[in-house]
């Protein structure tokens, strides 16, 4: 009889079976005495703590005991708790909304149990799957010990049903209600969260070095780095080293043997130590020394301490909100979108809002919690607060409750997701049970503590969420989120598909892109081939390292930078302003970064007038006439005068008459034999080395079939790649496939200054335009409009009724979308210069990396360079004529990357060079109500050449 089967397939492989198998050990694996290699398998069972190895061996131990051997299967059947404990229902059911393909949810749909969906689901793409039907067991069986006591039951299936860590309170509550109940719940219970949190598979890299064969050792160290889930790593060792996980295998002893492995050997090198870089990140931030210690050790170090004692310290210290709302974007980036939820359904379709965690398991906690509050008592990590039925008090506004605290919204301004002060008073005032209040406890005191703020701007008003989203499906497929929920594999980044499809058969909204973690711990990954920065090990606060994502999945070749002193206040006009801190003075934008005070260079109005025209400026800087004779400086950038450049620092012998795009480069350059010259015009953020409009190439003899972006050569064909287009010796037009449209060239200007061919090209370079023909003016450099000398451009009228428009530094025609003006560090950028062997920063790389960080396809990333320089960021919507919500996402975005920089997320600043952003300032373009005038014309370039970059991908919209 195949008992061993049955118990694989239904037991969790869990060290709450191996707790009861050990005190009936010799009576089941006794059984086995006769036969070596059962015995030793057997005996194994007793000794494994971890889930997935035990689980590996159940279903491997009919290959060392016959099924002959009845006594012994009887025995272990017997011994295994919860085997006639069946659970009610699929487990899955409520975890098939993770799957990835939509075979594999469908099929999980119609199953009844996991065996139905391995054909179809597998488990390498299918992890986050998986591990949800792996927990949902486990709290089956667990919560299946409760019998007939539903609160008790209640109580334990909190701890399974929801994707976040179990809380302190969460664990105490299980012991509080089941204690007396049954034992085996909080046993089972206990053992479960004690995995909490899990263990680096790079702690086990010296299990290893125990194999036999040398291509196992090396195997299994490359599998350990590069593979996070413990069903990965044991089928990569099985499939790799040829061997099945038997007991007396020297390797797997030590891999099975023990949750806490022996100390490595001497002659094994020290593991490295800085386990999470981006939670290490976050830890500067903190207030308290506490907290910041806390922080520090566990995301360098596993240890006694964990996240768990960590939030009930300092989760909700006031204090200390900058960390935690670091720490939160690390764990759970903000995301546009929201939908597919079951009971949290009045925050469906709700495409332009954004969320930290909206996903199934997210619901299916937040209804437990309902459940848990139901009984009386809500139970936080440091207070209990009694309240009524709230089945029948405000029982709308508790669902309310219970789902923002799950799915947290987030804002721009606070990305904290807490309620409003004024719900939480309302809500605990009608429904609060004052006869069980401790002493002093009352609405307004215990809501100071968890939700101080009233503004709704940097909380969540539950009134937003009482009621369904006005919009129906058809409306919010104007705005799409293809990587949300996230269709990768974990180790891959999912980014929105901007480079079109040359196999238009195969072609998704989005592109899976092999990434690394930051850190051996971390979940947060960061695109291969990027540069990164993450704090050092062991330093004072400020010392980093700049690390690159290699091949293997991992952080390498790390690169010590000069430490900045964030301790060396700035003194401005008498005040003290700290490290990091930005500031306005008179018109100007400044932040304070390492004792040195960085500024906007603007010309601002004169002193002796009314107070609030010092906030505003006039005119290019350092007073100079708004003439346009423009210049070609020698970081290729163009100025509408030389009296511009001197401003911005260039000597006379510095710049050149003419705008940079209309010189040849490549004139009197003379390359290496067998290569040619062909001009790269860029413009460059550091100047600690040169910035060549040119590059000498050579014909490549081999082009990578995996690096394909399409380019368009001058003759109007389309190249799979730039590689491709050097092979077969043409000139390189613009980046993307050819266009009919810009077949024909059609001088436009860029709000750069620059005159380009065709809109396609201007594009290319990352730039929107501003008018059409060559660039003959200085635009308004104010937020009042167009100035005279604009009066000749013809500018088109905005395509979108309604609309209210921005204007960009320097541009005459206003556009509809959002703009971010950036101020950031010369130094930091010619710092991250001289670390990559002196190639220097340009704004189309900048650019190129914040793209990666618009999660919606309908809105895309352009920005140039201003006179006065801060870099200009532009998010536009790409339809040729954008709906309301389709300009609405676009701000948001534009906020949420507003956001992440003035916080210096490290969701944002880990990339080099982004992390020389010291400050943004936003304006966003909006809707005006109906019936209002309508707003300022649009450039007519927009119209144009934004319908042009919108490639054939499901989901975008079709021109």
């Amino acid at each position: 009889m195949r008992v061993c089967v049955k118990i694989a397939s239904f037991l969790l492989a869990l060290n709450l079976y191996c707790q009861p198998l050990r005190a009936q050990d010799p009576s089941c694996c006794q059984h086995a005495v006769q036969r070596p290699t059962c015995k030793e398998a057997c005996d194994q069972l007793a000794t494994i703590k971890s889930e997935s190895h035990l689980k590996h061996l159940l279903q491997r131990l009919p290959s060392y005991c016959s099924e002959s051997m009845n006594e012994l299967w009887m025995c272990i059947n017997s011994t295994l708790p919860g085997v006639s404990k069946k659970s009610d229902g699929w487990v899955g059911l409520g975890c098939c909304e993770l799957a990835i393909s939509s075979e594999c949810r469908r099929e999980c749909k119609q199953a009844s149990s996991k065996n139905d969906i391995t054909k179809v689901c597998k488990k390498v793409t299918e992890n986050s799957l998986y591990s949800c039907i792996t927990k949902n067991e486990m709290g089956s069986s667990c919560c299946s010990f409760a019998g007939r006591h539903t609160t008790c039951r209640d109580y334990c299936e909190a701890i399974f049903r929801t994707d976040s860590t179990p809380t302190e309170s969460q664990i105490k509550a299980v012991k509080e209600y089941c204690q007396s109940h049954s034992h085996k719940v909080v046993d089972c219970v206990n053992n479960f969260t004690m995995s909490y949190p899990p263990r680096s598979p790079i702690d086990s890299l010296y299990c290893c070095d125990r194999a036999e064969a040398a291509k196992c050792q090396i195997a299994c160290r490359k599998i350990l780095r590069t593979m996070s889930t413990e069903h990965e790593i044991m089928d990569g060792l099985i499939r790799e080293c040829g061997s099945q996980p038997l007991p007396q295998d020297p390797m797997w002893q030590c891999f099975l043997g023990s949750a806490n492995p022996p100390s490595p050997p001497e002659e094994v090198p020290p593991l490295p130590t800085k386990i999470d870089g981006a939670k290490l990140h976050c830890c500067s931030k903190a207030n308290t020394s506490l907290c910041r210690d806390m922080c520090q050790k566990i995301s360098t170090h596993w240890g006694s301490q964990t996240w768990q004692d960590f939030d009930q310290l300092c989760e909700y210290n006031p204090v200390e909100a900058e960390l935690i709302n670091c720490l939160s974007d690390v764990r759970e980036p903000c995301q546009l979108g929201c939908k597919e939820l079951s009971y949290c359904s009045n925050f469906n379709n709700r495409p332009t809002e954004l969320f930290r965690s909206c996903n199934v398991q997210s619901d299916q906690g937040a209804m437990n919690d309902i459940k848990l509050w139901s009984n009386g008592t809500i139970k936080m990590p440091f207070m209990n607060i009694p309240v009524l039925d709230i089945r029948k008090c405000l029982p709308d506004m508790w669902k309310a409750v219970a789902c923002a605290l799950q799915i947290k919204p987030c804002h721009s301004k606070s990305r904290g997701s807490a309620i409003c002060k004024s719900d939480c008073v309302y809500i605990l005032t009608q429904c609060g049970d004052r006869k069980r209040f401790h002493e002093g406890q009352t609405p307004e005191r215990i809501c100071e503590l968890l939700s101080p703020i009233d503004d709704p701007e940097r909380c969540i008003p539950l009134q937003r969420y009482l009621l369904p989203s006005s919009l129906g499906n058809a409306i919010i497929e104007e705005v799409i989120h293809p990587c949300n929920p996230n269709p990768c594999p974990s180790n891959h980044l999912c980014q929105v598909n901007r480079k079109g499809c040359l196999d238009k058969l195969n072609c998704l909204p989005y592109l899976c892109v092999p990434g690394c973690k930051l850190g051996e711990a971390s979940e947060f990954l960061v695109q291969q081939d990027s540069r990164i920065q993450v704090p050092a090990h062991a330093a004072p606060p400020g010392c980093y390292e700049v690390c690159g994502c290699g091949a293997s999945g991992r952080l390498e070749n790390c690169v010590e930078m000069p430490c900045v002193d964030t301790s060396k206040p700035c003194i401005v006009e008498g005040q003290r302003r700290n490290h990091g801190t930005s500031f306005r003075t008179d018109c100007h934008t400044c932040s304070c970064f390492a004792g040195e005070t960085v500024c906007s260079s603007r010309r601002c109005s004169a002193s002796h007038y009314a107070e609030e025209d010092h906030q505003h400026f006039t005119g290019p800087p350092c007073n100079c006439p708004d003439h346009f004779i423009p210049v070609c400086a020698q970081n290729g950038r163009t100025y509408p005068s030389g009296c511009v450049a001197r401003c911005m620092g260039f000597k006379d012998n510095q710049f050149v008459f003419g705008q940079c795009r209309l010189s040849n480069p490549c004139t009197n350059k003379t390359c290496p034999r067998n290569q040619r010259c062909i001009p790269k015009h860029r413009v460059c953020l550091s100047n600690s080395s040169d910035c060549p409009q040119y590059e000498c190439v050579g014909r490549p003899a081999a082009c990578d079939r995996n690096r394909l972006e399409p380019v368009c050569d001058a003759e109007g064909l389309t190249h799979l790649s730039l590689c491709h287009l050097q092979q077969a010796g043409k000139t390189l037009a613009y980046t993307g496939q050819c266009q009919e449209a810009c077949r024909k060239p059609q001088r436009v200007c860029g709000h750069n200054g620059e005159t380009y061919s065709t809109v396609c090209e201007a594009f290319s370079d990352r730039v929107a335009v501003d008018y059409e023909g060559s660039c003959r003016t200085v635009g308004s450099l104010t937020d009042t409009g167009p100035e005279l000398a604009c009066s000749s451009v013809s500018c088109p009228k905005i395509p979108t009724p309604g609309c209210h428009p921005i204007t960009p530094p320097g541009a005459c025609c206003p556009i509809c979308a959002s703009m971010l003006q950036i101020l950031w560090s010369h130094k930091q950028m010619n710092t991250f210069s001289k670390l990559n062997k002196n190639r220097p920063v340009t704004t189309r790389s900048v650019l190129q990396i914040l793209r990666l960080h618009v999660s919606v396809p309908q809105c895309d990333v352009f920005g140039y360079l201003s006179i006065d320089h801060q870099l200009v960021v532009l998010i536009v919507p790409v339809d040729h004529q954008p709906t309301p919500l389709q300009i609405e996402a676009c701000s948001k975005e534009a906020e949420k990357i507003d956001a992440l920089i003035n916080y210096a997320s490290p969701t944002l600043v880990s990339h080099v060079p982004l992390s020389a952003f010291l400050s943004s300032d936003i304006r966003t373009a909006f809707i005006r109500s109906a019936g209002a005038p309508l707003a300022p014309p649009l450039a007519p370039g927009l119209v144009l050449l934004l319908a042009l970059l919108i490639t054939a991908i499901p989901g975008l919209p079709q021109l």
